[in-house]
C-alpha cells in the first residue's frame, strides 16, 4: 500500500495537537517535522533547562544543534500536560520506555489513545520488544511502531524521508494515523508486522556496531558489505523465528535502515564501533556522551534470546564479546573468519 499523505484540512480547521516524549535528537527532529505545517506538538523532556532552552531559544544545543524549532513545538517537564492528547510518539531510549510511560496520566474519560513507539531496542533484563512494555505500562493504548532509515538530522531540515509505520490495529489505525503523521517531505508505508518492525530496528543498531568495528580496523569495503549482508540473514533469522514477515525484513525498517547506519558515522552505533575496531574498550567509548548507542545495551539481551531459541547469530556474538572486553577486535574478527563454510541459503533455522 502506498504511503499516506496529509488529510485535507478545511479552512480554519484547528490542527490537533500530537505529543512527543523525549526531546533528544530523534524526539526534537520528529517535533520540528510534525510542526512543520503548524500543527501544535508538546515536546516532553526531562530536563528543565533543555525546556527552557528550546521555549526561549527555539534551540536545542545538546543534541539537534543544526535545528530550528518552530514555534508551535512547546517544550514541557509536565508529563500531564500531554494527558488529553489523541496521539503520542514515544521517542526516549529504549531503556526508560517503560518507565516513562507509566508517568502518561491516562485521557480523560478513559478516552483511547495512539501510541507511536519510535524507540529501538529490547528490553534489557527482559528481554521485551517495546510494543510489550508500553502495552504493560499503558494497557489500553493503541500501539504502532514508526521504524525506518532516519537521521535526526536530516529530518529535522525537512529532507525527504520513508519510514514503515506498523500498526497493531490494522488498517483502521493507519488511516487514523497516516495523516496525523506524514508530510510531504516524510512519508510512511502501511505494515500490521508490529514485530517484525521492531526486530528490525532493534537488531540493526548491532550490525552497525560490527560495520563501524569493520571500519576502526581498516579492512575495506568488501568486508563492510559482506557483513552487512551476513547481519541481514541474522536480523531475518531471528525476527521469522519471533512470528516476523520477510517482506518486512527486505523494507525500510528492515534493510533499509540497515544500509544507513552501517554506513555513515552520523550513526551512533557505527562510530561507537569504530572506535572498539580502533582499540578503545566500551567504556571509553561511551564515556562523556550525550546520546545514547541503543545497541549496546541491545546485543547481549538478543545473544541471549538467541542462544535460547537455538538460533545462530555469529556477528551478534562477536559484538557482545568486543563489548565485554574479553577479546581484541583483531581476533573477534578472526573468529568470525575462521567460521566453517557453508551454503548461503537453504540451511536450516540455526544455521548461519
Amino acid at each position: 500500500m502506498s504511503g499516506g499523505q496529509n488529510a485535507t484540512i478545511g479552512a480554519g480547521a484547528p490542527l490537533a495537537p500530537v505529543g512527543v516524549i523525549g526531546a533528544g535528537a530523534w524526539g526534537t527532529a520528529l517535533a520540528c517535522m510534525l510542526a512543520s505545517d503548524g500543527t501544535p506538538v508538546r515536546l516532553w523532556a526531562r530536563e528543565g533547562a533543555l525546556v527552557d532552552e528550546i521555549n526561549q531559544t527555539r534551540r536545542n544545543t545538546p543534541y539537534l544543534p543544526d535545528a530550528t524549532i518552530p514555534p508551535s513545538v512547546t517544550a514541557t517537564t509536565a508529563m500531564a500536560d500531554l494527558a488529553d492528547l489523541a496521539t503520542v510518539l514515544v521517542v526516549c531510549p529504549a531503556q526508560h520506555v517503560g518507565s516513562v510511560l507509566a508517568q502518561l496520566p491516562p485521557r480523560a474519560g478513559g478516552a483511547p489513545r495512539d501510541l507511536v513507539l519510535c524507540a529501538k531496542g529490547i528490553e534489557a533484563g527482559t528481554g521485551r520488544l517495546m510494543a510489550d512494555v508500553a502495552r504493560a505500562a499503558v494497557p489500553d493504548a493503541r500501539i504502532a511502531v514508526a521504524s525506518g532509515p532516519t537521521f535526526a538530522r536530516e529530518v529535522a531540515l525537512g529532507m525527504p524521508t520513508a519510514i514503515t509505520l506498523a500498526c497493531s490495529g490494522g488498517q483502521d489505525q493507519w488511516q487514523r494515523l497516516a495523516p496525523v503523521i506524514a508530510r510531504p517531505a516524510f512519508r510512511p508505508y502501511y505494515s500490521d508486522d508490529v514485530v517484525g518492525a521492531e526486530i528490525g530496528g532493534a537488531v540493526k543498531n548491532v550490525l552497525a556496531i560490527a560495520c563501524g568495528v569493520v571500519e576502526g580496523l581498516g579492512l575495506g569495503e568488501n568486508a563492510r558489505a559482506a557483513l552487512i549482508a551476513r547481519g541481514f540473514a541474522e536480523m531475518s533469522r531471528f525476527g521469522l523465528s519471533r512470528g516476523g514477515r520477510a517482506e518486512t525484513f527486505a523494507g525500510l525498517c528492515g534493510m533499509g535502515d540497515l544500509v544507513l547506519t552501517c554506513a555513515s558515522t552520523a550513526s551512533r552505533n557505527y562510530s561507537l564501533g569504530r572506535a572498539l575496531g580502533q582499540g578503545q574498550s566500551a567504556q571509553q567509548a561511551l564515556a562523556g556522551k550525550a546520546t545514547v548507542a541503543e545497541g549496546a545495551h541491545t546485543a547481549p539481551v538478543l545473544r541471549d534470546l538467541a542462544r535460547a531459541a537455538g538460533l545462530a547469530m555469529p556477528i551478534v556474538e562477536a559484538v557482545c564479546s568486543l563489548l565485554e572486553g574479553s577479546a581484541p577486535a583483531h581476533a573477534v574478527v578472526a573468529q568470525l573468519l575462521a567460521r566453517p563454510l557453508r551454503a548461503e541459503t537453504g540451511m536450516a533455522g540455526g544455521a548461519a
